[in-house]
């Protein structure tokens, strides 16, 4: 991994940094373009926004790795609110979790209860959870949750998960969560994971990028592919196209903030494009980790602080 990369996601890991910047109006003020703001109100904006621009959106509630089954509660609760409000304002737009801010590293047990609670939500809502990937150590354990709570059928159809392209195990993931018929966001990863278990070249993780949204588009089930990166979206078409793939088939999905402008491109061409939408005051190790993927994002924040 780059040295650049390696130190960014280094410090998002780290509390003393993540403190001072979170509570900083210079903090707040760069990270703006990357996260939609601190309230769900904000979020609930910048959807609304991103619809009448042609845009379905997934909101993400930042904050990882809880400590206590209380913060786990409230975590939780932003969620069944959010589901709430963009059922009340009739948005297009669904919600995205992370199983550690549901209490993971606390209990399996624990955060599977809570899970499952959101997923009841939101398939009464007639909407739809997508559980984040996190790091390697949690692969197994949340793909677990993710088939056991798609297998009830009072929730079949209102669960899926994220598959990352660099991990050598996840082109088996995906034909077994394809034999389950569950809808998979791919991405490529971005978390620091060791070789022995992750492509160490960008070259290897595109390739496998490419295998296995050609798999995915293959499928009967509807799946998000998120990328940047024009190369593998490309591809994408490229194959939609030779196998008469309808575009309404399956979704492109990006970051709020990142290639806006070919996020409208996608859009006028036809294309389903998906923004994920973060938002919350624990923004910082989510930052980071956009700052690790694309260094065109440091630059960016470079030259707006010299603004401030």
């Amino acid at each position: 991994m780059p040295p650049l990369r390696s130190l960014l996601i280094a410090l998002s890991h780290n509390r003393p940094l993540r403190r001072f910047a979170e509570r900083s109006k210079i903090g707040l003020q760069l990270s703006s373009r990357f996260v939609a703001g601190t309230e769900i109100d904000d979020a609930l904006r910048a959807a609304e926004t991103l619809n009448q621009q042609g845009m379905a959106v997934t909101i993400d509630s930042l904050g990882e790795s809880v400590t206590s089954e209380a913060e786990a509660v409230a975590a939780a609760m932003v969620y069944h609110r959010l589901l709430d409000a963009i059922g009340t304002r009739k948005l297009s737009a669904n919600v995205s979790v992370k199983l550690t801010q549901m209490g993971l590293r606390l209990s399996c047990e624990l955060a599977e209860d809570f899970a499952e609670n959101l997923v009841r939500h939101a398939k009464a809502m007639g909407n739809f959870v997508r559980v984040d990937m996190e790091d390697s150590s949690l692969t197994q354990a949340t793909l677990d949750i993710v088939r056991r709570l798609h297998a009830k059928p009072a929730l079949h159809g209102a669960i899926g998960v994220v598959i990352q392209a660099y991990l050598y195990r996840s082109q088996a993931d995906i034909d077994q969560l394809l034999a389950d018929g569950i809808r998979v966001r791919l991405c490529k990863g971005a978390y620091n994971e060791p070789a022995e278990v992750a492509y160490p070249r960008k070259a290897e993780v595109d390739a496998n990028y490419v295998r296995l949204a050609e798999v995915l588009l293959s499928s009967e089930t509807y799946h998000g592919l998120a990328t940047h990166d024009e190369a593998m979206i490309a591809a994408a078409k490229s194959y939609a196209a030779q196998h008469s793939i309808d575009p309404s088939r399956f979704e492109f999905q990006m970051l709020y903030g990142i290639r806006r402008d070919l996020q409208r491109k996608l859009v006028r061409e036809g294309y389903n494009v998906r923004v994920y939408l973060p938002f919350g005051s624990d923004w910082c190790p989510y930052l980071m980790r956009r700052l690790a993927e694309r260094p065109a994002n440091l630059l960016f924040l470079a030259r707006n602080f010299f603004r401030l």
